[in-house]
């Protein structure tokens, strides 16, 4: 008798499914990890193809100006040019008249400053948009003021209208002005940094106030325009408190604006005057970087930082205030927009409170009237 052999299915066996539990808190990391590489990605995409579009109009500019020169090319060839690009090129933007002379202009401005630059890939004007570059052209005339500027919006991430505002408040003139004593205070190359953290004058254009004004009011208007004066401050500043307190033996003491410096590593306590700078201000400034180097200050933190700003200074006095103080503090002036007073002749023409309340009560007589005669 001969046994059945029982042939073995092929088919495999379905698996038996378990559940996983997955830990929230890995999920939530994996998804975030995820979504950084992400715009990481979009970055570098963007970024990339940003750079692609500058050098393309570089290479225009090269070309308009190499057929000008050898073949004199005249403003009717640029501007044939311009349009029959913008019919053979349906869609893509930037071959306006105004943007093909624009490319011109961009290449004659920089081919000296390329030359003498081995790294040309790296020239900063490549880095930032196009809309940059044209506002660079358009607001300033000297090449290594355009380099800072660019290199500036690249480090701090500007905006077109941010990038406008900076040139137009000549930060690249004031930039590492203050009056400090940071060379003797702080080590090297910290001294060198912080120095170039701080600015003379300080635009607080954004401040509206009237001519003698206080203190309060210079410090209320800066924290109800905090971002307008982190953007004016400078990249680094993180804003802390407003008169903030500390306590120093048995006595209160109130710091007008507090801050921490991210790239310095270090507190920055900022006093506001509305006066000249008198030398017993650093004394007192002095006073309070103690207090909070004692009572603030991480071991891990720079020594801290003070900055004095007053409506006007004279540097002369305000060095040699700060010449046998070993902690670091700068000055520096700065400005706001002022409202003027009336001239006398238009307060007399403007009517008196006791006035404007008898045209209301008599408008209000009339209007009474007006309903009585209605109802008749």
């Amino acid at each position: 008798m001969t046994k059945k052999i029982k042939k073995q299915s092929t088919v495999p066996k379905k698996a038996t499914s378990t559940k996983v539990t997955i830990s929230p808190k890995e999920y939530t990391q994996t998804l975030a990890n995820l979504k950084q590489q992400i715009q990481e990605a979009q970055v570098k995409a963007i970024v990339s193809a940003n750079e692609e579009l500058i050098k393309l109009y570089w290479s225009i500019g090269n070309t308009i100006s190499e057929k000008q020169e050898t073949h004199g090319w005249g403003t009717n060839a640029i501007e044939k040019l311009a349009k029959d690009l913008q019919d053979l090129c349906p869609g893509i933007g930037g071959f306006s008249r105004a943007n093909v002379f624009r490319m011109q202009a961009f290449y004659l401005a920089y081919a000296k400053v390329a030359q003498a630059v081995r790294l040309f890939d790296e020239l900063p004007f490549f880095k930032i948009p196009w809309g940059h570059n044209i506002v660079l052209l358009q607001k300033l005339k000297d090449d290594k003021d355009r380099l800072w500027y660019a290199q500036k919006a690249i480090e701090h991430g500007w905006s077109r209208a941010v990038l406008e505002m900076q040139i137009e408040s000549k930060l690249h003139n004031r930039t590492g002005k203050a009056i400090t004593n940071f060379q003797r205070t702080l080590p090297t190359p910290h001294s060198d940094m912080a120095q170039q953290s701080l600015k003379d004058p300080y635009i607080f254009n954004f401040l509206t106030l009237q001519e003698g004004y206080v203190e309060q009011e210079v410090e209320q208007g800066l924290i109800d325009n905090i971002q307008k004066l982190l953007l004016e401050l400078g990249k680094g500043f993180s804003f802390l408190g407003r008169q903030y307190h500390l306590e120093v033996g048995r006595k209160d003491y109130y710091i007008d604006l507090l801050f921490y410096h991210t790239k310095l590593r270090c507190y920055v306590v900022v006093e506001l005057k509305n006066t000249d700078f008198e030398p017993e201000y650093a004394g007192k400034l002095n006073f309070y970087l103690s207090a909070v180097d004692d009572i603030l200050r991480h071991p891990d933190d720079k020594p801290t930082i003070g900055l004095l700003l007053c409506k006007t200074k004279d540097n002369f006095t305000a060095e040699y205030a700060l010449r046998d103080i070993n902690k670091p503090i700068g000055v520096a002036e700065y400005t706001t927009a002022l409202v003027e007073k009336l001239p006398k002749q238009f307060k007399s023409s403007l009517p008196t409170i006791k006035e404007i309340e008898a045209e209301l009560e008599k408008q209000e007589v009339l209007s009474s009237g007006l309903k009585a005669k209605k109802k008749l």
